[in-house]
């Protein structure tokens, strides 16, 4: 075995050589030659995510290429999630082919991928590592419960001398991105603490456990979503809670260049290396996805003075060459096109029969809108909205799970159903959108919880660190739309929700149909393990969306944002007259062919003004100036319809509608005689008690009674006993004004936990239905009038559910007179009243009488 000593042991060997031989005599010696510098060709590849199509040997051109740049010293690498996601002749051959191409371009190491994990470890550590002829490392993979790794963690390659070692590790996130029945015996570790671990094995010295001259970390984790595309290093280092700034400025020293991947994006960056003098630097690089770029990093290492400098780090673009001289350069190149036409040709025996068309493209969420598609998980598209709508469907029948809302992950997407070549869609395209073959679920969330899965959306993993995509938008059925604010704080963005066009109801529970992967709590939606009733469908993605496909085509997008931005709402009632302004922003989707919305129609629910469009900008924002008009509801609400798209932005606001009072009918004077008062005794008027009003407790409402829904409970409201107007309960409710008089309205406070429900409103003491069945505003508000004729003094009102259970009740104070004519309800009774007063205006009718007989004479 030879000896291999580290950087520093040689150094301080060389010195020790040295003073031995100061004083010696001098014997003249042939001159050495310096050992000369190698330069090393390091090509990388991440999240190729099996991509056999018609690009699949421009690709092996391109490695090839820059293989032969320095045919002696390239190392051919990979970043992991080589296989999965994978497109359809590749898929339907078990990523065979893919292996294969990568055997065939002499792959030497690759990290493992979270998707290599997608048929479970057993998969990978048997079937593919059988069929793989390279090393496949994850450094931060253990057996469950220990630290003892569960596979290799590197690998060394003899490069012309050199000993260069490859350390693999994946995203710490993977138990959320895979099926946990398939992973259940092994954990993951932090993966810089793993590289940190193993460079230092490697360069301490003792070659039982390894020595390296060069180290290159292979992170399948890399720059997030949380900055603009194109971003800067420090944009992406200012984000320092993230996996990447870690990779990036916690790395060891001992680590030569950084290959990163699983976030699909595109950068070549120089990055100042932990603990080294200002400027000394290292290459951090990342390809993009799917082979479109080749990563190049050539690192020029001098074997006499151990140090390795950068000379190339950059993308290269796959190759533009024809396929015929690209084979006919490279013999690796035809051993790909080989097996890409077998593979090819295998999979057209079913993936190109026709299943259904469409009539314009219909994409994930693009980065500038731009074809072709650079994806962008953190927006709505037209292919979400299609998806989560198959979902619905697909899951509709009560026997397979009864769903009213399909969601899907963004990630769930793979691919663009497009009209060219054709309008066709085939076999392989449909697969190639949902490549995962998930099981479809069903489970129920309650409205609470369903707020709870849109706040997920702003991604916390689950120890409460903001992951590498700090944003993933779920695609909705279109049944389904809600507004946000995300400068709020986390956990309180998602201001309204509507389901078929009524606000949500906290309390109901909703079916929701999706992939066994997200109601597992995968991509950090964990709101979805605490559903209920969860099944099986026993239904395969792949079918079901093929099947949805072929009923439904001719496909067409749907343009319309199911969510939008809208921010600077009053927090507090308005009044008629007031003006009123917010902003509502995302109104345009990114997808292939969505169009630009320039204004929108803006209407207020029962209300008869006309207003104007609200002009909307290049970037799909508007600012929504209104009159609240004076026949605005109490609670009221706002819809905003986008021209072009079809969007609909809906926005609750209260109002305090002021109380009219009537206008009072002069009472002309008489211009005749009146009749004389007879000067008989009148009949007394009788003084019998009044019917007692019954005392006991009124029949409760039936429970089976909806509290949600487009229409009013059936059955009238009944009026709870008095002993449920319990202390614990007072207060529970609020009004706008404890002071009233008959005739105000009042607006009621039942709290937006309610909102969406139907209550019955009460004043007692002698109960009085208010209004009959109302249903409380997206505000958490009611309204009621206070009757005409209630007595002067102090009420109770009281609000009761649909099931007739008090939600609360409070005290207002009636001030002023009885209305004459009206009888009050409440209160004293007024009979012995009404027989003196009767009598006093006979006597005061008789004196008026004599008096004008006097004048008169």
């Amino acid at each position: 075995m030879s000896l291999n000593p580290s950087r520093p042991l040689r150094l301080a060997f060389a010195a020790v050589i040295g003073a031995c031989l100061v004083g010696a005599p001098v014997v003249a010696v042939p001159a050495l030659a310096a050992p000369a510098t190698v330069q090393l060709n390091l090509l990388n590849i991440n999240d190729f995510h099996g991509r056999i199509d018609l690009n699949t040997v421009k690709f092996a051109g391109t490695v090839e290429t820059l293989r032969a740049q320095f045919p002696d010293s390239t190392l051919f690498l990979s970043d992991g999630d080589n296989i999965g996601a994978s497109l359809y002749a590749s898929a339907s051959q078990k990523d065979t082919p893919t292996l294969d191409v990568l055997n065939a371009l002499e792959l030497s190491a690759s990290a493992v991928g979270n998707h290599e994990f997608d048929q479970g470890i057993a998969d990978l550590t048997g079937r593919v590592t059988d069929e793989a002829d390279f090393d496949y490392l994850g450094a931060n993979v253990y057996q469950a419960g220990t630290q003892t790794p569960a596979l290799q963690e590197y690998a060394i390659q003899d490069v012309k001398g050199v000993k260069v070692a490859v350390i693999g590790t994946v995203t710490e996130e993977t138990p959320t991105l895979v099926a946990p029945n398939g992973i259940s015996t092994v954990s993951f570790g932090d993966p810089v603490d793993a590289v940190n671990r193993v460079a230092g094995q490697l360069t301490d010295g003792d070659a039982a456990n390894g020595e390296a001259d060069v180290i290159i970390a292979e992170y399948h984790e890399g720059a997030g979503a949380g900055t603009v595309e194109n971003a800067t290093l420090e944009q992406e280092l200012a984000l320092t809670d993230s996996a990447f700034a870690k990779i990036v400025t916690k790395t060891s020293a001992a680590v030569d260049a950084i290959f990163t991947g699983h976030t699909h994006k595109l950068y070549a960056w120089n990055a100042q290396v932990p603990g080294a003098a200002t400027g000394v630097t290292r290459p951090v690089l990342q390809t993009g996805s799917y082979g479109e770029n080749i990563g190049q990093v050539v690192l020029s290492y001098d074997p006499a003075t151990k140090a390795t400098t950068t000379v190339t780090n950059q993308n290269v673009k796959r190759s533009t060459t024809a396929d015929a001289d690209l084979v006919t350069a490279f013999p690796r190149v035809a051993a790909v096109k080989s097996i890409t036409d077998a593979a090819l040709a295998q999979a057209a025996v079913t993936g190109n029969v026709k299943v259904g068309s469409l009539t314009a493209p219909i994409s994930r969420a693009s980065i500038g809108g731009a074809s072709p598609v650079v994806e962008d998980r953190a927006a709505p598209s037209t292919m979400g909205t299609l998806v989560a709508n198959s979902l619905r469907e697909s899951l509709a029948d009560p026997a397979k799970g009864g769903a009213e809302i399909g969601i899907v992950n963004p990630g769930g997407m793979r691919a663009e159903l497009s009209t060219t070549p054709d309008s066709d869609i085939s076999f392989s395209e449909a697969n190639a959108v949902l490549p995962f073959l998930n099981n479809l679920w069903t489970t129920t969330l309650t409205g609470a919880q369903f707020k709870v899965a849109l706040e997920q959306q702003w991604q916390l993993d689950s120890k409460g660190a903001v992951p590498s995509r700090p944003y993933l938008q779920l695609g909705l059925s279109d049944n389904v739309n809600y507004t946000f604010d995300a400068t709020r704080a986390q956990g309180d963005r998602i201001t309204g929700i509507w389901i078929d066009g009524a606000p949500i109801d906290p309390t109901r529970g909703y079916r929701i149909g999706s992939f066994n992967f997200l109601l597992t709590g995968g991509d950090n939606f964990r709101i979805f393990t605490q559903g209920t009733g969860t099944r099986d469908s026993g239904l395969v993605d792949r079918d079901a969306w093929i099947s949805y496909i072929t009923a439904k085509s001719p496909l067409s997008p749907s343009f319309k944002a199911l969510q939008a931005s809208v921010t600077g709402v009053p927090a507090t009632a308005v009044k008629p007259g007031d003006s009123v302004s917010f902003t509502v922003g995302q109104l345009n989707l990114t997808s292939l062919g969505s169009p630009k919305n320039t204004e929108l129609a803006v209407t207020w629910a029962g209300s008869k003004t006309v207003f104007a469009p609200a002009s909307v900008d290049t970037t799909g924002a508007a600012t929504v100036t209104v009159t609240v008009p004076a026949d605005a509801a109490a609670a009221s609400e706002i819809t905003l319809t986008a021209k072009e798209s079809g969007t609909t932005v809906r926005v609750p606001l209260a109002v305090t509608v002021p109380v009219t009072e009537p206008t009072p009918v002069p009472t002309p004077e008489p211009t005749t005689e009146p009749t004389p008062v007879p000067t008989t005794e009148p009949t007394p008027v009788p003084t019998t008690e009044p019917t007692p009003v019954p005392t006991t407790a009124p029949t409760p409402a039936p429970t089976e009674l909806p509290q949600t829904g487009s229409s009013a409970p059936t059955s009238a409201p009944t009026a709870a006993a008095e002993s449920a107007l319990t202390k614990a309960l007072q207060n529970k409710i609020t009004v706008n004004d404890s002071t009233v008089a008959a005739g105000d309205k009042l607006t009621i406070g039942v709290g937006t936990a309610f909102a969406g429900q139907y209550v019955s409103v009460w004043v007692r003491s002698t109960p009085i239905n208010l209004g009959g069945w109302q249903r409380v505003s997206a505000a958490g508000t009611v309204a009621a009038v206070v009757p005409a004729g209630l007595a002067a003094g102090t009420h109770s009102i009281i609000v009761q559910d649909a099931a007739g259970a008090v939600i609360g009740w409070t005290e207002i104070t009636v001030a002023g007179v009885t209305p004459a004519g009206t009888l009050a309800q409440t209160g004293l009774d007024a009979s012995p009243w009404l027989a003196g007063g009767a009598l006093m205006l006979l006597l005061g009718a008789v004196l008026v009488s004599r008096r004008r007989v006097s004048m008169d004479s």
